[in-house]
């Protein structure tokens, strides 16, 4: 039987556990699980010696487009998942304009589809404006979901009362995902702050009761309406703990710097390249975040890669931007820590794979199964590496994770059957689309 690629030898992790197989694509979908030695294709990849994940998503990035292109751009950023073995990003909605109506979708869907190199989602970001639209806007093509900022936005993308979190819940039925600090409280505080204090004071002003009071709230009104929210980068053992008692409608993120940078260190050796909202926090809340991984209560972990100008980033504190690149890190320091012991590699697929696909409906992603996009991540979970601010592909030009030592690395990035990067190289031209999703 002739594939249009098949991949041969390579240890894959099925939802049911890893085997050794070789896996057969034709017209972007699985063909087969058990390729024959006989069977031909057009391209061949020997993956002995790697393990076959099914292609990781990064379910929150920011790329900026329309917007800075100094910074980010959907090219540069999708180059970027491409080369650190991200299949699938979805794209958050505060760019420049903010992307909040369907004009703008219209617009956003027609750029991915001549500039991107893996493939996109976007959020719809909710506003006073359009929250009667959101019905009708979460429907449309591509739409991984609608982004509530409950804290910490500008402009109009700002939600932070709870009749207006409630008009959200009410407009639509898809799952709604919350920047969830509290907005009041945020401000309240500011003025106990003033510039040139040390970069650890982020953590102070931004501080536990600021997330868990807008997810105690958020958490209220998704059981008062029975619409599902999704907590975007949880960062608290408070938040963790509290949501466990509302699983029937809430499901949880935490992003990879809680689970890798520790506080106050991370400040005294990062400066402004570790300050992100909601803030790194200490090790109590790290090892709290590690236990909500290891029994299930977390459902995805992601980047929140949100690139800022490296001069700006070295401003003093609290004049430096808030947010970390990543989505060219994440696979990386996560295979580090499965080959530290604090997760199964089946797990991290779980986190990186099937939960995102579970939590935004993303109906033939997510694992590997006849039928299924042929998404694949290739990884070697023996090689060492130096992670540099020289291979990022953000025009910022920076990593938190700089000089970081990791063990285990993405060799190939495999999206719809076409290799779009490979031995560390981006291949080809951009063959990106917007991601489908349930309706």
């Amino acid at each position: 039987m002739h594939y249009d690629l098949i991949i041969r030898g390579g240890r894959c992790v099925f939802p049911w556990g890893e085997a050794e197989a070789d896996l057969g694509v034709r017209d972007g979908r699985i063909a087969s699980l058990s390729v024959s030695k006989n069977d031909d294709a057009d391209r061949v990849i020997d993956a002995t010696g790697l393990h076959v994940l099914p292609g990781l998503i990064d379910s929150h990035v920011h790329l900026r487009d329309p917007g800075n292109a100094a910074v980010e751009t959907l090219e540069t950023g999708t180059r970027a998942a491409a080369l650190g073995g991200v299949t699938t990003v979805f794209d958050m909605p505060n760019t420049s304009p903010s992307v909040t109506d369907k004009a703008m979708l219209d617009w956003k869907r027609e750029h991915i589809s001549n500039v991107a190199h893996v493939d996109v989602g976007m959020y719809i970001g909710a506003t006073r404006d359009n929250t009667p639209d959101l019905a009708m806007l979460e429907q449309q093509p591509g739409v991984c979901a609608i982004k509530v900022f409950a804290g910490s936005s500008t402009g109009n993308l700002m939600i932070e009362d709870d009749a207006g979190i409630e008009a959200v819940m009410r407009s639509g039925h898809r799952r709604v995902c919350f920047h969830s600090e509290d907005e009041y409280r945020l401000q309240e505080r500011k003025p106990m702050f003033h510039e040139g204090q040390p970069y650890a004071t982020h953590s102070i002003w931004r501080d536990v009761e600021c997330a868990f009071l807008g997810t105690r709230r958020i958490m209220a009104i998704a059981r008062k309406t029975g619409r599902p929210a999704h907590i975007l980068h949880t960062s608290t053992a408070e938040e963790l703990e509290y949501m466990a008692g509302f699983r029937d409608v809430a499901t949880v993120e935490v992003l990879v710097n809680h689970l890798t940078q520790v506080g106050p260190e991370c400040y005294e050796k990062l400066g402004g390249f570790a300050v992100m909202n909601p803030p790194l926090r200490d090790r109590y809340h790290y090892e709290a975040s590690w236990k909500a991984i290891q029994d299930g209560r977390v459902d995805v972990v992601s980047s929140d890669h949100a690139p800022h100008p490296l001069e700006a980033k070295k401003r003093p504190w609290p004049n430096c931007p808030a947010g970390l690149t990543g989505v060219q890190t994440i696979v990386p320091v996560m295979l580090d820590h499965v080959n530290a012991g604090r997760l199964s590699l089946s797990r991290l697929v779980d986190l990186m794979a099937a939960g995102p696909a579970r939590v935004y409906g993303l109906q033939t992603k997510g694992r590997m199964a006849v039928g299924f996009d042929a998404d694949f991540t290739l990884v070697d979970m023996k090689a060492q590496r130096e992670i540099t601010n020289d291979w990022i592909a953000s025009p910022a030009g920076w990593t938190p994770f700089d000089g970081t030592q990791v063990t285990g690395w993405p060799m190939a990035t495999i999206v719809r059957g076409t290799v779009v990067m490979q031995d560390n190289e981006v291949i080809g031209n951009a063959t990106g689309r917007f991601a489908k999703f349930a309706p």
